[in-house]
């Protein structure tokens, strides 16, 4: 299938096709024209790597994982030397993300809180 077609068929733009492909995540023959063509198992390499990119994952760590995706449901893994050490970073990386958030989350509560408990300030004439 041409670009276009796997494009409508994994809801991703071409752009975004060509990039995965750059990088590594999906491959494409050439055609004589020049044109890529995907096979069909191309549609499931694209939704695995949505699917890992929606988990948090760079894409490259996506691009030593993917081949230890299963082709038959998402994201589930198989056992592939070395993924799990980059897997436990990624989580870390994560963590470590998600309690910088809940901090600044807090902060911003506590700002809204004060001030909408503060006297309102009703500009006067200056003496």
């Amino acid at each position: 299938m041409l670009i276009g077609e796997l494009s409508r068929r994994t809801g991703v733009s071409e752009r975004l096709l060509r990039y995965y492909e750059r990088t590594g995540l999906i491959d494409a023959e050439r055609r004589a024209n020049g044109y890529r063509e995907y096979d069909d198992g191309t549609v499931e390499a694209v939704r695995r790597v949505r699917a890992l990119l929606a988990a948090g994952l760079p894409t490259r760590v996506i691009r030593q994982v993917l081949p230890c995706t299963s082709a038959s449901g998402g994201a589930a893994l198989r056992p592939c030397p070395g993924v799990l050490a980059n897997l436990r970073a990624q989580l870390e990386v994560l963590d470590r993300r998600a309690g910088e958030l809940e901090t600044a989350r807090d902060l911003l509560r506590r700002t809204i809180t004060a001030t909408e408990n503060a006297p309102s300030r009703v500009p006067g004439p200056e003496a």
